[in-house]
């Protein structure tokens, strides 16, 4: 069953009248936030993906990066652009007004901070990534929020964890500060749901990501077992029986980022192939 994974490719896409929308995915260096931008290139958006390290965004830019799966029938691909962006940096958030005021979709994919446990973390390490992981989504938002109520349209999707349903340990700082963007994005999604604006949060398991990766092998050397077990034991615990790749959960926030998603806001979904157990 594990060995399943390597068959799954993605499926062609149906019209989920994301053509000509605009789109921005922060992250989109490389796992989902990568897998975000491209699915919505393929879906037809006009995608800006923006994370700091421009040399990874310039392999998903090059030729025949995207799109990530053919377009349907009759409908051409979107585009791609990308920008160095530091969302730690109010800003260079500030800078990307003018992207935002025309955004129909906004991702905010940011990425995960060190691992570390609750009662170790520093008033710096705290404050560091509250800027970098809460506050740039409030300010992202911030500039595109009026656009999307003017327009009556608007997606927001947040990639949280989840960590914020059942904590992960060793992983405060994210359990902590996912938690935080939940609560903003539910209170916000009530005040604008009537303008057509939906907000959800996305709550990934176990994705095979270069991430997942590198805590598997901070977590194998602490507990000096074998990277390859701690990777077998973790997909036996999934009901799915194998890790979900970024392409499927990208899926997912397609389809939440459609016009077919309309009456979908306030939530938490997960892609974690059955993993958590609570409802």
């Amino acid at each position: 069953m594990i060995g399943q994974a390597a068959q799954i490719g993605r499926r062609n896409p149906v019209d989920m009248g994301l053509k000509g929308r605009h789109a921005l995915v922060t992250g989109a260096s490389r796992g989902i936030g990568r897998a975000i931008a491209r699915v919505l290139v393929a879906e037809g958006a006009d995608v800006l993906a923006v994370a700091r390290s421009v040399e990874k965004l310039q392999t998903l830019a090059a030729p025949g990066a995207v799109p990530a799966a053919p377009p349907a029938v009759g409908r051409a691909a979107g585009s791609l652009r990308t920008r160095g962006v530091d969302l730690a940096d109010a800003a260079a958030i500030d800078a990307l007004a003018p992207e935002l005021a025309r955004t129909d979709v906004l991702v905010i994919n940011t990425g995960g901070p060190p691992p570390g446990r609750a009662a170790d973390i520093t008033d710096a390490q705290w404050t560091q990534y509250f800027k970098s992981m809460f506050l740039a989504g409030v300010r992202l938002t911030r500039h595109a929020l009026p656009g999307m109520c003017a327009r009556r349209f608007g997606r927001i999707l947040i990639v949280i964890s989840s960590g914020v349903q059942e904590p992960i340990a060793n992983l405060a700082l994210s359990n902590a500060l996912r938690a935080a963007l939940v609560g903003w994005a539910k209170t916000l999604a009530g005040e604008v749901a009537a303008d057509g604006v939906t907000v959800n949060c996305l709550a990934p398991g176990n994705i095979d990501t270069e991430r997942l990766a590198e805590l598997g092998r901070l977590r194998a050397e602490r507990q000096g077992v074998p990277v390859e077990e701690l990777r077998r034991q973790a997909q036996q615990a999934i009901p799915a029986g194998r890790f979900g790749t970024p392409e499927e959960f990208a899926d997912v926030a397609a389809f939440l980022a459609s016009e077919r998603a309309a009456y979908v806001t306030g939530t938490i979904v997960r892609i974690d192939g059955g993993m958590m157990h609570s409802l």
